[in-house]
């Protein structure tokens, strides 16, 4: 029987006013228990430009950046079964309940979707379901979408609109 991983609890308060949601944690951030850990994942890259933001390497400084800022991160999935990093990958999977969370943190006013595998989902969980914000698909800033960061940063920008 394969084991079975688990996203992380979302980083999110009630000033949040954007939420950024990922497919799942690559096998690097599942070992650091990190969002966005692999060191050539553009996120905290892309995040550090947008937010003009001075680079740091420290996890709990780059949450911190992201609360300051009104950025909540999270998953779609809750926990599946997945060998190595891939969405291509993933089996068995069991949803987060991003409805309910968007009604717990009413500030929310868009949501963005790391990657296609992350809007599919999303797309399916919300399908005739109200729920008050615009979801929008952007490039995934994980390293195996072959998409440059000049290529993805562009599409980001998008979310200062809402900030």
């Amino acid at each position: 029987m394969e084991d079975r991983i688990n996203s992380f609890p979302p980083f999110i308060d009630k000033d949040s006013k954007i939420l950024v949601l990922g497919s799942v944690p690559g096998v690097k951030s599942l070992e650091m228990q990190q969002y966005y850990a692999h060191p050539q994942n553009h996120f905290w890259k892309i995040m550090f430009h947008l937010l003009a933001e001075p680079v740091t390497s420290d996890y709990e400084e780059k949450v911190a950046m992201l609360q300051r800022n009104g950025i909540a991160v999270w998953d779609t999935i809750e926990s599946c079964v997945r060998k190595g990093s891939k969405d291509t990958d993933i089996k068995n999977e069991e949803a987060n309940d991003i409805a309910k969370l968007l009604k717990e943190f009413p500030n929310i006013r868009a949501v963005f979707c790391n990657g296609q595998k992350a809007f599919k989902n999303l797309s399916k969980q919300l399908k005739n379901k109200e729920v008050g914000v615009n979801f929008y698909g952007l490039p995934s800033t994980s390293p195996l979408h072959t998409v440059g960061f000049e290529k993805k940063l562009p599409e980001w920008e998008q979310i200062l609109q809402y900030l």
